[in-house]
Order: C-alpha cells, then structure tokens, then sequence
C-alpha cells in the first residue's frame, strides 16, 4: 500500500521538471535504541509464557518452540523496521518513508496539522524514547489522517511537538530565546486525588477491568491451567455451593463489586497520574498525564472549534462530569480529546472555560431554551413502547414456562422507562450565545457541547416520518472538528431554518424563500415556509 499525498508534485518529478528545494531536507532515522526496545517489547510477553509452560508441566515442545520462533522473528522485524523507516520535515511538509514488502509513503502538509500526541510507555521511559503520533485534518471524516513516529529520543520528540505545532512553517527552526515575548507557561488544572471517588463511576474503568480479566482467563485455558484446581479457590467455591443460594449470590456480587471498585482505582492512578493542563507559550492546550505510560497531548488552541462536557449516568448521579476538546485531528483519539479525569462537574465547566477562554455562563452553562412538548411526547413514547412490548412478551413467557413472577418484574421498568424518556426531554436544550451554539442532549450519556458559530460549515436537516407528523426537526451542525457533526435535536420545524440561520448569517436566506408554485398548485396542508425550507436544504445544502 502506497500513500502519496503531494500528487502534483509526483506528476512534476515524473516529467523530469527540477525537484524542489524541500527535497534537500536530509532524511532522518528512528533513535538506534528501538533495534532494543522493539525487540524486548515482545520477549516480555513472550517469556513469562515460557516459564509458566515449563514450571507447570504443560510444556508442549511445540508451544515452547512457537514462542521461541516468535522472539527470533520480533529481533529481525525490529531490525528491518529501523532500517527501513526514514523520515524528514520540510518548511511544508513531514513525509515518512516505512516497509520493505509493504512500503507505505505518508506525507502530511504542515498547514493541516492539528495536534501532536507524544506517548511514552516504561519500556520506551527506561530507555528514553518516545512515540510521536501527529494527527492532520482530512479531506473525510476518518481517522488516521496523520503518521507515526515509532521512537525517537525524548529531547527529539519535545523538539518535534514545538516545530510542528507553530503558527507559521517559515518560523519553525527559532529557539527558545528568540521567543522572550512570549507569555510563561500557564496551569490551567492539575490532578487532585479527592476526583479518586469518580473512577468507579465510569464505563471506560468497568470495561478495563472486564478486558484484564477476560485476558487473563484467555491466557489461564491457553497454558491449560484451571484456576479451579488451585485449593483456595475449590474450597470457597464449595462453601458457596453448600450455602442459600441468596446469600451465595450476595457474596459473589460484593466480591466482583469490590474487584471493579479496586481495579477502578488502579486504573485511574495509572492513567492520570501526573495529570496537569496547561497551555503553553507557542499557543498550544498541553494535557501531561500516566504513570506506566506518559502521554503528552498537544492542541493548537487556534484549531480549538469548542469544548463539551460529557456526564455518563453513574457520573451524572455522583455529580460529576468530564471535559472534553471540540478540536480538529482528535477524530481517532481514543480519549475522544479528553482535557482531564472525571471531575466534579463544576470543575469540568471551569475547565472548558478555561480553554476556551469564555465565562462558562456563555458556554456549557449557559441557560438553555426548552424544545417543543411534542419532543416530549415523542421520548416517552419511545421509552415505554418497547418497556410494554417486553412486559406483554414476560407475562406470555411466564404462563408458557409457569413463572408468575416474570411478567410483574418486567411490568415493573414501564415506569423506568417513562422517568427515562422524561430525563431524556429535561436534557435536551440549546442556545445561541455571542460566538457559540450550545446544544445539550442525552440521558444515558448526557452531552453539552459549545460549538464556535465560526466553526460551523454546514448544516443537515433531517426529519423522519414521525418527526414530520409532529412538526419537528433535527438540525445537524457540521464541523470539520470532533466527530464532525453536532445535533440539535427534536426542534420545532421553523425554528431549527430560524436557529441555522442565525448561527452563519446569510448561509440559509436563498433557502429561506418561498418556493415557486405551478400554476393552480397549493402547498399541502401543514407545508409552512419554513419546514419547505428546511426539506430544500437538507436536498441542497450539506458542505464538509
């Protein structure tokens, strides 16, 4: 697979015009210390899997010699990787150079950079190597629309962030004494170990926890051992056998609840250890953060298009929140551009206002205008509809299969799930503040984005056959920053045309007018002018 961004430049090449002076940049090579740490990477999976096969007698010749096979062939890839990948960067552009059967040819224009992601894991820190992963806009909503450099020394790496992420390509070779006027260092927030009681109230630490134990197991039945035959464990499983069965029941979940609670914890310290947000002299947001594995994420506040505060419902019930960067190149981050832990939901809104530099009463907080009664009627119908169909399919089951308690315990969420469709229309609102549209939505995960108006591209209008029977409409913001488009949802017809058009004046007004009519013809009943308009836009108007 070959990827090569500069056409035009290929093309001139091919016809034996004069290369430019950017191919007079030399070329460089990844830190020698990677034909080490490559290889070692591997062999520390690899032998404890050895010794486990051979100190427990499962040592099948074939597995051992599998694994041995594997190390040998991690040493070759790891020396054909260096000596194969080359990089350079041009006063326009950062190409990289890898492969040997598969050659891949990356080249990022330095004008499209976005953000720049050094990651170090303690491997790479024993070492002092680092991870450099630059992410650039796309001409798609994709990911991967940058390179990685797979390591370079520490100072490199630092180097390489501050080169990158300048305003201007002609100014990126000046230190830093030639930048004495420029503001210090500012910190913004840093970790404060009280946000600890947060970490068993979010879903990423839970499905950690379940991903390290199914790992476990998995790697338990490869090397044929069964935790059971160990003494402890067959002991206590056969008292919980002998015990009632609510008592049994009770103890297993109170031990896997203790388990996650502490695998939470463990899990939060090592991620956001260290954890500080600062934004730097060169114009960047900076969030430093991880105990085993640094990470430093770096955000060019100029491409900074808006913030949002995300409140998952076991954080939302424990008052607390996350804050997030609405910013180009985060599409593939797998953080989603979070600029801090979980946090108590003051403090993620003081963060979103710190970097974006707006009082938080024009942002996340601000006061939000409530959406028509027919988004209400529309939510709890669809939260009861399918809550009625099940309890129906529970009273059917337990007649067939003679369980008379099925049928009332299922009846019993219908009013779960009217107080859920209810939460779900309190969530909803929005608001066009000075420079930002606001939008909130969500209950299971309660979402509050500011988007900068000047952020805004395009809009999509969308409206299904239910919708339209209730005169509402969903409005689409589109962005080329986060996940490239925001929603508004369930707004009156006419005033979702009226809020589009108000965010980026002018955008809508030739949609905005009346539709010429055949002669004789009349519009169908409930055709208002705005709702044509939002029908011709969303056929006619969808930029990004």
């Amino acid at each position: 697979m070959s990827e090569i961004a500069d056409a035009a430049s290929g093309a001139a090449q091919e016809a034996g015009s004069t290369p430019p002076a950017a191919d007079e940049t030399p070329w460089r090579r990844l830190d020698r210390r990677m034909l080490v740490v490559g290889p070692f990477s591997l062999l520390v999976r690899v032998v404890p899997v050895v010794v486990v096969l051979l100190l427990s007698g499962q040592g099948d010749p074939i597995r051992v010699w599998i694994a041995a096979g594997a190390a040998v062939a991690a040493v070759v890839a790891g020396v054909l990787r260096w000596r194969t990948t080359r990089y350079r960067i041009t006063p326009e552009r950062v190409e990289l150079h890898s492969g040997w059967l598969n050659r891949q040819r990356r080249s990022v224009p330095r004008d499209r950079i976005r953000t720049v992601d050094l990651t170090a894991k303690l491997l790479h820190r024993v070492f002092g190597l680092s991870v450099v992963r630059v992410s650039a806009a796309t001409a798609g909503v994709q990911a991967g629309g940058g390179l990685s450099l797979d390591a370079v020394s520490k100072a490199e790496a630092e180097r390489l962030r501050r080169e990158l992420l300048e305003h201007s390509p002609a100014t990126a070779d000046r230190t830093d004494d030639s930048a004495a006027g420029a503001p210090p260092t500012q910190e913004l927030a840093r970790l404060r170990w009280a946000w600890l009681r947060y970490a068993p109230l979010t879903f990423s630490s839970i499905a950690g926890m379940g991903a390290i134990a199914a790992t476990a197991f998995n790697l338990l039945d490869d090397l044929g051992l069964d935790p059971r035959d160990i003494r402890a464990v067959d002991d206590t499983a056969a008292r919980l056998a002998a015990a009632p069965v609510l008592i049994a029941v009770a103890v297993v979940a109170l031990a896997l609840l203790a388990l996650l609670v502490v695998g939470a914890l463990l899990l939060f310290a090592e991620r956001w250890y260290a954890y500080r947000l600062t934004r730097e002299p060169d114009g960047t947001l900076r969030v430093r953060r991880g105990l085993l594995t640094r990470r430093s994420l770096s955000v060019a506040e100029r491409r900074l298009r808006g913030a949002e505060v995300v409140e998952p419902v076991l954080l939302r019930l424990g008052r607390g929140a996350q804050a997030r960067a609405v910013s180009t190149g985060l599409a593939g981050d797998p953080q989603g551009g979070a600029l801090q832990p979980p946090a108590p939901r003051a403090e993620s809104h003081r963060v979103a206002s710190a970097a974006l530099r707006v009082p938080p009463e024009q942002i996340t907080q601000a006061s939000l205008r409530r959406h028509p009664r027919a988004a209400l009627t529309r939510r709890v119908v669809r939260a009861v509809g399918p809550a009625l169909v099940l309890a129906a399919a529970a009273f059917g089951v337990g007649d067939l299969l003679d369980l008379g308690w099925l049928g009332p315990l299922a009846l019993a969420l219908v009013p779960v799930a009217a107080l859920l469709g209810w939460d779900r229309y309190r969530s909803l609102g929005h608001q066009l503040t000075g420079g930002f549209l606001v939008a909130r939505s969500g209950s299971l995960v309660r979402r509050t984005v500011a988007l900068q108006r000047g952020g805004v591209i395009g809009w999509t209008f969308r409206q299904t056959l239910f919708q339209r029977r209730a005169g509402l409409v969903s409005l689409e913001a589109v962005t080329a920053a986060g996940r490239g488009g925001y929603t508004v949802l369930d707004l009156g017809a006419r005033d979702a045309v009226d809020l589009a058009d108000a965010t980026v004046p002018d955008l809508l007004t030739a949609f905005r007018a009346p539709l010429p009519a055949a002669a004789g013809a009349e519009h169908p009943p409930g055709d208002l002018p705005a709702q044509r308009a939002g029908r011709r836009a969303q056929e006619r108007l969808h930029h990004g």
